[in-house]
């Protein structure tokens, strides 16, 4: 069986990868699979700030009702048009994407951002994982042109910049 297997984060710029995905499936016949991975906070049962039993326990539900959170974000009452299926993973997010898109007729879809400096320190790039590793095609997916828009907005309202608003004309 045909797939297109993506990533679901939430954040603005997966929206776009979503979207694809969505478009990539319908073009191919294939079944969409969304894949949130999940690892819980502070490590895990052995690790010294790791959490008990049961609260553990709560981590895969809370990751199932992120992933319908963001597939309601994505494509709300808006059916995307292909059997769409939703699937959590505990794991790094590059590993478990590679770990489930591991056909060769697979294809796998991931949202490739803006890098900063200090991202790239502080988080790898999920896309850079999956280019490395997958054995099936990577799709990478720009943020929409939207993204640089909000992300500038973002940033003149942290630093206090008034708005010019001949910048708002073309």
């Amino acid at each position: 069986m045909r797939r297109v297997v993506v990533g679901a984060t939430g954040t603005p710029g997966n929206l776009s990868a979503l979207h694809r995905a969505a478009a990539e499936a319908r073009v191919r016949g294939a079944v969409m699979l969304a894949v949130l991975a999940w690892q819980p906070p502070g490590g895990g049962l052995g690790s010294r700030h790791g959490l008990g039993p049961s609260a553990l326990a709560e981590c895969p539900a809370a990751a199932v009702e992120r992933l319908r959170e963001v597939l309601d974000t994505a494509f709300g009452a808006v059916h995307p048009g292909v059997a769409l299926t939703g699937l959590t993973v505990r794991g790094t997010p590059g590993a478990a994407l590679v770990d489930v898109a591991r056909e060769a007729e697979d294809l796998l879809v991931v949202g490739a951002g803006s890098r900063t400096v200090l991202r790239r320190l502080v988080r790898p790039s999920v896309a850079r994982y999956c280019f490395a590793h997958a054995d099936c095609p990577v799709l990478a997916v720009p943020p929409s042109p939207l993204q640089a828009d909000l992300e500038s907005v973002h940033r003149r309202n942290v630093w206090r910049v008034r708005l010019d608003l001949r910048e708002l004309t073309p």
